[in-house]
């Protein structure tokens, strides 16, 4: 009976033992049901929980030339409905993968629901489901979240590419540790008697429970990486741990003796160093890089270890939601920024007691044109900020302290506006440059007739921009017109300021500058074309001496160069050109270049 005591003693304490450590093999998967502190690292892979299988989702075949290498396995149910993610925290020199499976035999595993196969060259710390703690939200080794009913089996294996690694740790998340803290998973399929692995923070109080009915013996050991040493002196079902190890009880009944292991960790809780407040000018969607804190926040703590949030209200920074943007959009004013600093390997244990104050001081906002035109008529304008701001000052290169001031000269003028708040002065600058623009005039009109379509160009002696339109259509920067038909136009020239506009009436006509009647019947007569655009139009022809030598209608032939019929000499000649307007009045065309040749 000793003899087989002693046996089943051995064969259950080297059972639990290796449960109590990482297992390389599904069918001996731990199962959990909360975070998991940091292990001590996985080594081979025992049997090939994949049958030899190329690729099982995104995983492939490792240098061992099976999917598994390195590997460990766990299996979890949950108790309710809800998001559902985990962290799996690490050494960030090492290369870690996993795969997720809905499944309830490790024979039929089937595809992984979730899976990651990246390559650790970012040297990163966790990869997962859901969301990256250190607030990488472009990681490649998160995948999204899981939306998980009450009642499902999963496997999760986690495998390492390294021969030598660290050890991990699981970390759970998701709304439905808000929702359901403490029964989001099913604590029933932990069939040891101290139950899952625990992660706690320092100063938690962990109390093991071996509580077992027909209990004659209660032995405790602890395991701080020596080897399993007998705790003196304690006997009791319970034991309170103070340290991170491995702990078994033995517990000893009349019939058998029942051993069972455990592993706890007790993590660090961080101090949130004092941050400074922080005062500097603001201006319209400045952002404030709160990354730029983060060290204030960790103060001597390892950054590796620690991760820095923060939050709108101390209510947020509590609950550990809602964190800001690492890349703050400021409203303006003062804020209070609440922050809080996280253990990577437990995120139960925070703190965070600390917060500090953006005080965003305005930066003056001008509201003033870098460019403005008055008309040379008003004689002078108002210019700068036409609503001040009483905790503004005023000043311009004119000398003048006021917001605006009155201008009556071309030339640039600057003006500077400083708003100071708590130490800090905050100023923004503005050159208007003032320009006058003149009445606009139209000093001659050019046309290029003597064809169905002719040009006409306006011309003017008046310095600044303008618009020219030809009969009241589109008006153009351009003073040219090609394509304009023969007939009476309005010629249009503003200025594009409001200043003004000048309108004249022209005539586009055709007629020769050189005609010679010779009777080679080349150029005979001279003539006008396009009179018959024209209401009533007259044609009178004088000499240099302003003898009336011909009048023409649109009717007439033209002049064949005689007066009473005999020739006239060779020398210059010149016209008027009258119609009847829209008003009923004979108007004489302008602008017409009106003389001509005879040559004989």
């Amino acid at each position: 009976m000793f003899k087989l005591s002693l046996k089943t003693l051995f064969v259950l304490l080297f059972w639990q033992a290796a449960q109590a450590q990482v297992v390389p093999d599904c069918v001996d998967a731990i199962p959990i049901c909360s975070n998991t502190p940091i292990n001590g690292g996985t080594n081979g892979f025992g049997s090939d929980d994949f049958y030899g299988a190329a690729s099982s989702g995104c995983l492939e075949q490792t240098t061992t030339g099976a999917i598994e290498s390195n590997s460990a396995w766990y299996r979890f149910r949950t108790a309710e409905a809800g998001q559902l993610g985990f962290n799996i925290g690490h050494n960030g020199n090492e290369d870690w993968d996993f795969a997720l499976y809905r499944a309830s035999d490790c024979n039929d595993l089937g595809e992984p629901v979730r899976c990651n196969f990246f390559d650790n060259s970012e040297n990163t710390s966790f990869i997962g489901v859901g969301e990256d703690p250190t607030g990488d939200e472009d990681s490649v080794h998160y995948e999204d979240w899981l939306q998980v009913e009450a009642g499902e089996d999963y496997y999760l294996f986690i495998n390492n590419f390294s021969n030598v690694n660290s050890g991990f740790s699981i970390q759970f998340t998701g709304n439905i540790w808000v929702d359901y803290p403490n029964t989001a998973l099913d604590c029933s399929i932990v069939s040891n008697l101290l139950g899952p692995p625990i992660a706690v923070c320092e100063g938690d109080t962990v109390q093991l429970d071996a509580t077992t009915s027909g209990a004659i013996n209660y032995e405790w050991y602890s395991d701080g990486g020596t080897g399993y040493q007998l705790i003196a002196g304690v006997n009791s079902a319970t034991y309170n741990v103070q340290n991170t190890g491995q702990y078994r009880v033995v517990v000893t009944t009349s019939t058998e003796s029942i051993v069972s292991d455990v592993q706890v960790g007790f993590n660090q809780v961080p101090i949130t160093g004092v941050l400074a407040d922080e005062t500097f000018c603001h201006e319209v969607d400045m952002t404030f890089d709160l990354n730029s804190k983060n060290s204030e926040a960790l103060g001597g703590m390892d950054p590796d270890d620690f991760v820095v949030s923060y939050h709108g209200s101390q209510a947020d920074a509590d609950a550990g939601v809602h964190p800001l943007e690492k890349q703050y959009v400021l409203a303006g004013g003062s804020e209070t920024i609440y922050v809080r600093t996280t253990s990577l390997a437990n995120p139960d244990c925070y703190d965070a007691s600390q917060n500090f104050v953006l005080n965003a001081i305005e930066t003056p906002v001008l509201s003033v044109e870098g460019q403005v035109v008055f008309c040379e008529a008003a004689g002078s304008m108002e210019i700068g900020e036409i609503q001040a701001n009483p905790n503004y000052t005023y000043q311009w290169s004119t000398g003048e302290q006021t917001p605006s001031i009155m201008v009556a000269e071309a030339g640039d003028y600057t003006l500077t506006v400083t708003h100071q708040s708590h130490g800090v002065t905050c100023q923004a600058s503005r050159t208007v440059s003032v320009e006058i623009s003149n009445m606009p005039r139209i000093s001659s009109v050019d046309i290029d007739d003597m064809s169905v379509n002719n040009t006409v160009t306006i011309n003017t002696e008046s310095n600044g921009m303008y618009e020219f339109s030809l009969d009241g259509v589109d008006f153009q920067t351009s003073n040219v017109f090609e394509g304009v038909p023969p007939g009476v136009h309005t010629v249009s020239m503003r200025d594009p300021y409001g200043c003004g506009m000048v309108e004249e009436d022209i005539v586009v006509v055709g007629y020769l500058a050189i005609f010679s009647p010779n009777g080679d019947v080349m150029n005979e007569t001279w003539q006008v074309e396009g009179l018959s655009t024209l209401n009533s139009p007259i044609v009178t022809i004088y000499d240099r001496y302003g003898k009336l030598i011909k009048q023409m209608n649109e009717f007439d032939a033209g002049w064949d160069g005689s007066f009473q019929g005999k020739p006239l000499p060779s020398t210059d000649y010149w016209f008027k050109l009258s119609y009847v307007d829209d008003d009923g009045n004979r108007t004489y065309a302008k602008y017409l270049q009106s003389h001509f040749s005879l040559r004989r």
